[in-house]
């Protein structure tokens, strides 16, 4: 199987990890909304969220969970948006949550938003470990 999220979970793919254990994997989205876009990812590839075993639905939603809390946290964040496209919009047919910080007035509406890019890999990095800092 050629995945590409498949590739970050296995370390073949460099990425910047802000969770990895034995049900999730959550690294920095390449092209961010917003510094501290993070995905994640269940360790086991299921294109969609219906392909999902019941019996991990749980287990990885809780990673879901922790994650968005410490996107708020580590990004100084009001809140966060937090989304799965399942088959249409989806680029990568490895089920993927996108885990967004948000602000008021911080330009988004609807879903059409600009992708950025972090300014270089150390930028990437500063985020990823504000990240780890924030799950504690």
């Amino acid at each position: 199987m050629n995945c590409d999220f498949c590739a970050v979970v296995a370390g073949s793919t460099p990425a910047h990890l802000v969770l990895d254990d034995e049900v999730a994997v959550a690294f920095l989205d390449r092209r961010p909304l917003f510094p501290g876009h993070v995905l994640v990812v269940p360790r086991e590839h299921y294109a969609t969220l219906t392909d999902l075993p019941p019996a991990v639905v749980g287990p990885f939603f809780a990673r879901v969970q922790r994650v968005t809390a410490a996107v708020e946290r580590g990004m100084a964040a009001a809140g966060s948006f937090v989304a799965a496209n399942n088959r249409i919009s989806q680029s990568v047919p490895h089920l993927h949550v996108h885990v967004v910080p948000r602000n008021p007035k911080d330009g988004l509406r609807g879903f059409f938003w600009p992708r950025t890019r972090y300014s270089d890999d150390a930028h990437a990095a500063e985020v990823a470990d504000r990240l780890r800092a924030a799950l504690g």
